[in-house]
């Protein structure tokens, strides 16, 4: 009976450290901000409008020995919007189109991550927008991951409609496709508090004294 049990626990420690994701190194990552953009562009009649959202955040967490393994949580300030055009930008807050006073938060989070040659990522989640959730494959491609950082940038297309976004103009009617942008970097936390650190360090150190 005993070595009936050991067996058996042998068995489901084999499956744990076969498991996927057993033996996760994932570290916390945060977005370099100066170094990340997130844009869109939506086609209408008088104008091909370009926008960005100024702010956004989320949880990142990276396993560099296997990006797979992986996971990404983004959260983006709808009122942040920003086409360069006040009267634009405070309509598309309205529950015309984002209804940002309700609904303050588009999020991605993803639920799977694969890789496919040296550089090419999809990014499967949920998008969340106006309330409604969808199933979503963002492709990306990695430029680089070394010395604690990562960036990634890519492009696709959403329906707004799917989201609820169906406000249009019979004066200047607007396609329903639009095509999101995002270059993202992000920088391993513990790196980016160590040097935090030493620059705060470096602050306090008081000014050496001129030779005499």
């Amino acid at each position: 009976m005993r070595r009936m049990v050991m067996s058996f626990l042998c068995l489901l420690v084999c499956a744990a450290l076969l498991a996927p994701g057993a033996g996760a190194q994932r570290k916390a990552f945060v977005f370099d901000k100066a170094h990340s953009q997130i844009n869109f562009t939506a086609e209408a009649l008088f104008l091909t409008a370009h926008g960005y959202f100024g702010e956004f955040d989320g949880d990142v967490q990276i396993d560099p020995q296997n990006v797979e393994n992986s996971a990404v949580t983004l959260v983006i300030d709808v009122a942040s919007i920003n086409t360069r055009n006040d009267r634009r930008d405070n309509h598309l807050r309205s529950a015309d189109f984002f209804d940002a006073a309700n609904n303050p938060k588009i999020t991605f989070a993803t639920t799977k991550i694969t890789k496919a040659g040296d550089n090419s990522l999809t990014f499967t989640g949920n998008l969340t927008i106006r309330g409604v959730t969808k199933v979503v494959e963002v492709p990306a491609r990695l430029v680089f991951m070394k010395d604690g950082r990562v960036r990634v940038k890519g492009e696709f297309k959403i329906n707004r409609k799917e989201y609820g976004v169906n406000y249009n103009s019979p004066m200047n009617p607007i396609e329903d496709m639009v095509a999101v942008e995002f270059d993202v970097n992000v920088m391993d936390r513990q790196i980016m508090e160590e040097r935090r650190q030493r620059m705060q360090q470096q602050q306090q150190q008081p000014p050496a004294k001129p030779p005499l």
